[in-house]
């Protein structure tokens, strides 16, 4: 059972691509042993349960890598600009997130309209996915 993560419902839709370097990603960060471990099961379990797409059929509509969003912060009635990213790319006052982190790997696969929530030290935090600003797939970047 994920503990810092509410498990989706409905399986994530997520392209082969997107699948591959996760799974990099999930196999190194454990050789490392990445301190965030609770959170690298959770996205472990989501890339195995996730519908694999190619890139070019992924829906527009859905949270790629890369992918910037805008979210709506249910409990403080905020509007939140994010980009989902590697690890590597995570930089927090420019609004990129880390795939790694809680709220990275709760919104990866969702859609516009769908809330996911998780477990922070305060409580639950919940979100609405509002809009994709930016998704590489619709852009037709099939390879980011």
């Amino acid at each position: 059972m994920l503990e810092g993560v509410e498990m989706k419902e409905n399986r994530i839709i997520i392209t082969r691509v997107d699948a591959n370097k996760l799974g990099d990603l999930i196999v190194e960060a454990r050789h490392k042993g990445y301190r965030g471990s609770t959170y690298l099961n959770d996205l472990a379990m989501e890339v195995d349960r996730a519908i694999l797409v190619e890139p070019k059929d992924i829906p527009s509509d859905v949270i790629t890598m890369n992918s910037r969003v805008e979210l709506h912060d249910l409990e403080n009635d905020e509007k939140l600009e994010y980009t989902l990213v590697f690890p590597e790319d995570a930089d927090l006052k420019k609004g990129f997130i880390s795939v790694l982190a809680p709220i990275g790997t709760a919104m990866l696969g969702y859609r516009v309209g769908d809330e996911f929530e998780w477990q922070t030290p305060g409580g639950p935090c919940r979100m609405r996915v509002e809009s994709i600003l930016y998704q590489p797939e619709a852009s037709g970047d099939y390879n980011s």
